[in-house]
């Protein structure tokens, strides 16, 4: 890689790292319904041992006055300064699995630079597969498990998880180029697509952090805590249930996106139990049993996506 391509700092060895890993990967920046990937990064970080493999250079990708760092004004000083954070990890799941989990801020400067960075990093780290995730706001109910789309190369996946395939324009982001580049390199990749209510998209949905829990280990067998996420999960939905059984205009919103969902899962429903009503699934995908169970959302959420489609129209 010429010098002028490096946009990161090693502090770790390439034979620091095992070989056959899984890369997972959530960015910030891009469209972020329910604030799926904030919320997965910020899991990951506070919940699994982890330590940093390479850190990505802010003053080469981040556009600062559109995402300004944050400082602390302290009476008459500053006292800290907090800058954003691109970087890859080693992770360990909760059975001591190790991954590599690239995370923080979408890169606002040179994609192809970056890309071809995280494909070198691929390469040389001899990573397995990667598998990067986000979210986009849709006219689904929260009543129901979350959805989702995936793309890529895992026709395994693609055939057992999702239950919308549109064909259609969209504006890119960052991991879209990635997995284009990667598909070209013949590299295993799959993006998660979790289609969350439009209602809920400016909240921080709960249960759209515990499906990309699931859809993740889905994705990679590892097998992430969730045990920590329940009971908040729990008062979410009852307060979003208070709030819609008070308000009839909530209350037809919700029963018509229940109506057009269900209608639609009955012809489309993914040849995996994975999003089954019932929960049952093989031993192996056993921990995605929880995504049922916590259903939520904030109660302040907001019909802000009339201009979206319903998958399958």
């Amino acid at each position: 890689m010429a010098d002028s391509d490096r946009l990161f700092s090693l502090s770790a060895t390439p034979a620091d790292i095992p070989a056959g890993l899984d890369l997972v990967v959530a960015l910030t920046g891009y469209s972020d319904a329910g604030s799926a990937s904030a919320q997965f990064i910020d899991f990951v970080r506070e919940n699994l041992d982890s330590r940093v493999v390479a850190t990505f250079d802010n003053d080469a990708l981040l556009d600062y006055r559109a995402r300004r760092p944050i400082a602390t004004f302290d009476e008459d000083h500053l006292s800290d300064y907090v800058p954003p954070r691109l970087e890859l990890t080693l992770v360990h799941d909760e059975l001591s699995q190790p991954f590599l989990f690239l995370s923080g801020y979408e890169p606002d400067f040179r994609w192809e630079t970056f890309v071809r960075s995280i494909t070198g990093l691929i390469d040389t780290l001899g990573i397995a597969r990667t598998t990067w995730l986000h979210a986009v706001p849709m006219p689904v109910p929260h009543t129901r498990p979350v959805p989702v789309t995936v793309s890529g190369t895992r026709a395994d996946l693609i055939e057992s998880l999702t239950v919308w395939r549109p064909q259609t324009q969209l504006p890119a982001n960052v991991l879209h180029l990635l997995e284009y580049r990667l598909t070209e390199h013949g590299l295993a990749v799959a993006g998660l697509a979790l289609l969350t209510p439009h209602y809920l998209s400016d909240t921080q949905y709960p249960d759209v952090l515990i499906a990309a829990i699931e859809y993740v280990g889905a994705a990679t067998g590892l097998i992430l805590p969730t045990d920590g996420l329940r009971d908040q999960a729990r008062e979410f939905v009852e307060r979003l249930n208070e709030q819609v059984a008070g308000n009839d205009e909530l209350r037809r919103l919700v029963a018509t996106l229940e109506e057009r969902h269900d209608s639609y899962m009955e012809s489309n429903m993914p040849a995996s139990p994975f999003v089954a009503m019932d929960g049952s699934l093989p031993s192996a995908d056993e921990i995605a049993a929880e995504l049922e169970r916590f259903l939520a959302g904030r109660p302040d959420g907001e019909d802000n996506g009339d201009d979206l489609r319903e998958p399958g129209e």
